[in-house]
């Protein structure tokens, strides 16, 4: 190992902090765990409010006078703003740092809890769910780069996106528990109240545990705004476009308009991409084979899952006529699988890489989806019976499949990329659930309803797993992603990260996937 110069001066980092205490020094383990403890808890609270409200939709359409449509809207308008802004967000914790954007998200996210749960009209609902979700679109990357940039050692940093995978499963699984709970015993307004001393905890913790680090040199000021723009007008466009075919024909200008306005908007995104001096999402990071195919992946796995819990929560309310509480019960097989599946694969991802643990994971979830689609052929059905066994099958599949696909999309990410790769993954989440909401949602609806429109869409979502299945084989294998990182191109800029003392030779990957034994 080569001695640095002592009197040549160190190159100032990217990104101070990073990782680090307040002091400079790597923060403690307690430190470290309080920081993971934050970033799974703001996870959770995120995910948590997708599917909290399925089970209180019908309560929150009588009080409010709602129609279909304006129910559908108090998940869209969440969706919306999620998904179309979550690319920005991403990026703003590379510029401005992760600590402030963290604490802007949760801020933003809590005061919209609390407008939410004092709407009194629905107009007043759905924008407090726009708030929520542009909120949630800087907390969510926030989180992720979190863990990348305190968690460096690959074993380490596994295990905590084994545990974040694992908390992002179960609030999306616990969800329907805690709305059905909630709206049975205090009111369908406190969906929304919920988040609000969850919001206020994570505020004080993140204060107190999170160090504060600078972003970018320049900050704001090196924003791509043209790119920030186009690809959150076009994202939202298109996801409304994908909405308004519920309740539109896909010939009608209230479908094909956006749609086409979306698609050139992104158009345009990708044009202003490789022309600007300090692009939003570098192109050269969606030319990387893993991370484009892994994105893909989890696009077709997000429109699945997310309209699965969607389906199921309306099956259980409106065709096996159960209250929201024992709807909420009934979700709590599928929130144990799925723990358990990302358990498992935390375990295995050291020694098989993420390929086949993802097809593995996809196949399972192929097989319960095929199998629940039978709730279709007969008006009435049985939980136990029709439900229950798919059910726990597809959602063990969706937790051994989380995890490792996240580490594919977010692998090889050099420090001051981190909230880029957490933005990109997560918008590809959010993408896929809000397109595959709205399409299933439209092929029950076509189906005539009932329990033969949730068994035909539950059909298209296995098309789904089954094509993220097939896609998860052109992810390379352990040793070629072992080998790729190695032999890193040598012209690249190194990265600059404080985590890496200014004498030690630079790691070579710190998202390589080690072998144990």
């Amino acid at each position: 190992m080569r001695a640095a110069d002592p009197s040549s001066p160190q190159p100032r980092p990217a990104i101070r902090g990073a990782g680090r205490s307040r002091t400079g020094r790597p923060p403690s383990a307690p430190a470290t765990t309080a920081i993971l403890a934050i970033a799974c808890t703001a996870q959770f609270m995120v995910i948590l409010d997708v599917s909290v409200l399925n089970v209180a939709l019908p309560a929150m359409r009588a009080e409010l006078r709602l129609g279909p449509a304006g129910q559908q809207w108090i998940v869209n308008a969440y969706t919306l703003a999620f998904a179309g802004l979550l690319l920005l967000g991403g990026r703003a914790a590379d510029l401005v740092g992760t600590r402030r954007a963290f604490l802007a998200g949760v801020t933003a996210f809590t005061f919209a809890s609390l407008a939410g749960g004092f709407a009194t009209e629905g107009a007043l609902l759905i924008a407090a769910r726009a708030v929520q979700g542009a909120g949630g679109a800087v907390l969510a990357p926030a989180t992720l780069t979190l863990i990348m940039r305190t968690f460096t050692e690959p074993a380490a940093r596994t295990r905590a996106m084994g545990a974040w995978s694992a908390v992002m499963a179960a609030g999306g699984a616990v969800g329907g528990v805690v709305g059905g709970v909630l709206t049975e015993y205090a009111g369908w307004r406190w969906v929304m109240f919920v988040n609000v001393p969850i919001g206020a905890g994570l505020l004080a913790a993140a204060v107190i545990f999170v160090p504060a680090a600078s972003g970018a040199p320049g900050g704001l000021r090196r924003l791509d705004l043209p790119g920030a723009l186009t690809v959150t007008a076009g994202l939202t466009s298109v996801v409304h476009g994908t909405v308004e075919s519920e309740t539109h024909a896909w010939g009608a200008w209230q479908v094909w308009g956006p749609l086409a306005a979306g698609l050139l908007l992104l158009a345009v995104f990708v044009a202003v991409e490789a022309r600007v001096a300090h692009p939003l999402v570098p192109l050269a990071a969606l030319r990387r084979r893993t991370v484009a195919t892994a994105n893909l992946l989890v696009l077709c796995m997000g429109a699945a899952a997310f309209s699965m819990w969607f389906l199921l929560s309306l099956y259980f309310q409106q065709v096996l006529g159960e209250s929201a509480l024992v709807a909420g019960l009934c979700f709590l097989p599928g929130s144990a699988a799925v723990v358990a599946g990302a358990q498992i694969a935390t375990r295995l991802i050291a020694r098989t890489g993420p390929r086949p643990i993802i097809l593995t994971g996809m196949t399972i979830s192929t097989v319960g989806l095929l199998w629940m689609s039978r709730i279709g052929t007969h008006a009435d059905g049985d939980y136990v019976t029709d439900v229950l066994g798919p059910f726990v099958l597809a959602t063990l599949g969706a937790g051994l499949s989380l995890m490792p696909v996240t580490a594919a999309a977010t692998s090889g990410a050099a420090p001051h990329e981190a909230g880029l790769a957490s933005g990109l993954v997560n918008t590809s989440r959010q993408m896929g659930g809000a397109l595959g909401l709205a399409m299933l949602g439209t092929v029950a609806a076509h189906a005539g309803g009932g329990a033969a429109g949730y068994g035909r869409a539950l059909l298209v979502g296995a098309a789904c797993t089954a094509a993220a299945g097939a896609g998860a084989l052109a992810l390379p294998r352990l040793r070629d992603l072992n080998r790729d990182h190695l032999n890193r191109e040598p012209n690249r800029e190194p990265d600059r990260d404080l985590n890496r003392e200014p004498n030690r030779e630079p790691d070579r990957d710190l998202n390589r996937y080690p072998r144990k034994g």
